[in-house]
């Protein structure tokens, strides 16, 4: 197939390494980064530039458009698609603008697990409006509390709060200072749940799925998850505390009532769901819905995946999941995200990149933040590179991945040397 990749990052380049390894498709990725260029041919074009994506769709014979991240999702991409005669045969991957509220809106997230009894932490949503209630609300919740932007706060809208004064201070930041701007205009109060976090991932049509190879990402810039939220600093797949019974759980009270929820809904939905979890106790809730794959967790998931990703999207499209059966490697996978100096703050770009030539030995280097400027990859960005080893077990793997990253160099690189420590 000729496909289209739309984005930049690690996820897009772990999309596409899976897309040539497993189907070797002719991949076109809009804009990508000097990582796809070893797999295809990167295009000068916009991830919301929906007319020139359109056109060159048109002009090179698209046989299917994947959407990597979420904000041409939420802009409406598949809708811009279906509304035009000549696009609207080609398959989109990816939610109706309205679907994709599931992630572009935490407050229509929730309404949608409270409708599909969903198991979710408790929650009340508050506006300019009502902002006088909202702050006698958070003045009397019980500690901690979790504040959420209503929108899109790329991964840095929600703050844990430890004392009811913060809770009411960042309040007032979100709403009346627009701290995280229009993002923040609404904001979703939650209780706090207690337990450990990971990710479950389905493609779906809206009415038939597949589970992919689950994940648990490492928020946190700090070793023992200390410090600020980045986007995400490694990622291990399979989750070794993820058994039959919990995953049976998973299945039966938020997989399968999710699906069934956008069909009863009539919610236009082909492309992927990310469903993040906490475990608490033995129970599992749902933390937040993302209308695409995660980013570090597709570092892991895509080698992992035995299956074409390209494949599983067409069949999805085409309706035929059922016919579809997902195989996954056996082995453990880590992924260790190399980032910037002074990330996820104020970070400076532009340094010259060593090491990316070495022999990786059945690991992968998925390149994010980076460009080529005449002939040398430079960082671009705050999380910059990551690399991706197999191993026996999570320790193994670990080893593997810091080993690559030993052999990288650029000015100001950071890395934990302590993703998955808590099942070493």
């Amino acid at each position: 197939m000729k496909i289209l990749v739309l984005g930049s990052g690690g996820r897009e380049h772990a999309l596409a390494w899976n897309m040539k390894q497993r189907g070797n498709h002719e991949l076109f990725i809009a804009p990508g980064n000097p990582g796809t260029a070893a797999l295809g041919t990167n295009v000068n074009l916009g991830v919301n530039d929906f007319a020139g994506i359109g056109a060159f769709c048109g002009e090179k014979g698209i046989e299917m458009v994947v959407v990597g991240p979420e904000e041409p999702l939420v802009k409406g991409i598949r809708d811009f698609f279906l509304a035009d005669e000549a696009l609207k045969t080609i398959p989109l991957i990816g939610p109706s603008q309205f679907g994709a509220q599931l992630e572009g809106s935490k407050a229509f997230a929730k309404a949608f697990m409270e409708r599909q009894q969903i198991p979710t932490a408790a929650y009340k949503e508050f506006t300019e409006a009502n902002f006088e209630e909202g702050v006698r609300y958070l003045q009397a919740h019980a500690l901690p509390v979790v504040l959420k932007a209503d929108g899109l706060a790329a991964g840095k809208g929600v703050v844990i709060c430890q004392t009811n004064e913060q809770a009411v201070a960042e309040f007032e930041a979100m709403i009346q200072e627009a701290k995280f701007g229009e993002a923040g205009r609404k904001v979703v109060v939650e209780e706090f749940l207690s337990g450990i976090e990971m990710s479950v991932f389905l493609v779906t049509d809206g009415k038939e799925y597949v589970v992919l190879p689950q994940a648990k990402d490492y928020k946190r810039i700090g070793e023992k998850d200390s410090g600020l939220n980045t986007g995400g600093m490694g990622a291990v797949s399979p989750v070794p505390f993820a058994d039959t019974a919990f995953m049976q759980k998973v299945t039966d009270r938020i997989i399968k009532p999710t699906v069934d929820g956008l069909a009863k809904e009539k919610i236009d939905y082909t492309g992927f769901v990310f469903i993040g979890l906490i475990k608490v106790g033995d129970d599992p809730f749902v933390i937040e819905y993302n209308c695409r794959m995660g980013d570090p967790e597709t570092e892991v998931v895509m080698p992992r995946l035995k299956n074409d990703i390209a494949a599983v999207c067409k069949a999805a499209a085409e309706h035929r999941l059922a016919e579809v059966t997902i195989e996954e490697d056996p082995r453990t996978a880590v992924t260790v995200m190399a980032v910037s100096g002074g990330y996820p703050g104020d970070y400076e770009k532009g340094f010259k990149i060593t090491g990316l030539n070495q022999p990786l030995n059945d690991a992968i280097l998925f390149q994010a933040g980076t460009k080529d400027v005449d002939g040398q990859v430079v960082s671009s960005g705050g999380r910059v590179l990551c690399a991706t080893a197999f191993g026996a077990t999570v320790a193994e793997a670990v080893d593997r991945s810091k080993s690559i990253l030993e052999q990288i160099r650029f000015d100001g690189m950071y890395y934990r040397r302590d993703i998955g420590y808590e099942f070493v």
